[in-house]
């Protein structure tokens, strides 16, 4: 009990829940606005949820549909991949039942829909390829804040995230292969054209989803040579807070040897430390890449250094 208080107790829980709460706020209108009026199936859980409302209870209770579907994946996420992406995505998947519902009460989609004037079905845009592209740019910006603190939108990013961790998959083909299989389900009430924008709109999803969480997650790989290697040692290591490497190179057009520094920042960090350059007038020759993915204890070490650095 005394552990839950504490967890409750950080700044980072509460950062993280508001963060979930407006990101499924985002995926349940997305939800609500561009794919119900339609029926425009992509694949997803929601898309799934759609298509066994319309079924079984007539395009009534969607709400109910995506939760009991939510809370069978729920296990799944708890069983195969962990209990802090289990508990976060416990609150972002029963959330998006009743938040899909509050739409439907505070602005209902009739109020705004629009036959489509290919096929006459109710269209929030007017045509299915709008409605879809909508509908992809605002789920894929949200499921990638989600993996980025570690949990999801629910549903279809629970298979997709089980796909990641034991095949190996990169997030957004784990997503893209997820939602087809979900997305052939349409066919039970959509026409074939139907079924084929949501194959594609699923696919375009996986692009988008990397796309954005690479994005997100971007570092910058900063390479310097200079003599005055270790003055910029220092502000790294000192005011930063970050690690850098020194490797003794040789210049191809001189001969002669100096010291070339690597160091991985933030966009923030990189541009403090490029302040820093030109404020100091520091002869330096800078290169600069970006690196989507790291892994292993570069934030843990960053937070470690900032401990350190205090109790001096």
């Amino acid at each position: 009990m005394s552990k839950i208080l504490n967890i409750l107790g950080t700044k980072k829980f509460w950062i993280e829940l508001i963060i979930m709460t407006l990101g499924m706020m985002v995926t349940a209108a997305a939800v609500y606005y561009f794919l119900v009026p339609s029926k425009l199936i992509i694949g997803t859980i929601s898309g799934l949820s759609i298509v066994l409302s319309n079924i079984f209870t007539h395009g009534q209770g969607l709400g109910i549909w995506i939760m009991g579907i939510n809370i069978v994946l729920l296990i799944l996420a708890f069983l195969l991949i962990g209990h802090e992406f289990g508990f976060k995505t416990v609150y972002t998947a029963l959330i998006l039942g009743p938040l899909t519902e509050f739409w439907a009460k505070v602005f209902p989609w009739e109020n705004i829909a629009n036959p489509n004037h290919v096929t006459g079905t109710p269209s929030v845009m007017g045509d299915p390829w709008l409605d879809l592209c909508c509908f992809v740019l605002l789920l894929s910006a949200a499921q990638a804040l989600m993996f980025s603190i570690n949990a999801s939108t629910g549903g279809l990013d629970i298979l997709a995230k089980i796909v990641n961790k034991y095949l190996h998959f990169d997030i957004g083909a784990s997503v893209s292969v997820a939602g087809a299989v979900i997305c052939c389900t349409a066919f039970a009430i959509n026409p074939f054209r139907m079924v084929v924008i949501g194959l594609i709109g699923t696919w375009i999803n996986g692009l988008v989803v990397d796309y954005f969480t690479a994005t997100l997650n971007n570092k910058k790989r900063v390479c310097i040579v200079s003599k005055d290697y270790d003055r910029l040692r220092q502000y790294i290591i000192n005011e930063l807070q970050r690690g850098c490497t020194l490797y003794e190179v040789t210049g191809g057009y001189s001969g002669e040897k100096c010291i070339e520094l690597e160091a991985l920042l933030s966009k923030d960090e990189f541009a403090k430390l490029m302040e820093y350059i030109n404020h100091n007038e520091i002869n330096a020759f800078t290169t600069a890449g970006n690196v989507s993915e790291v892994y292993g204890f570069w934030n843990k070490h960053k937070k470690k250094s900032k401990l350190h650095a205090e109790q001096r």
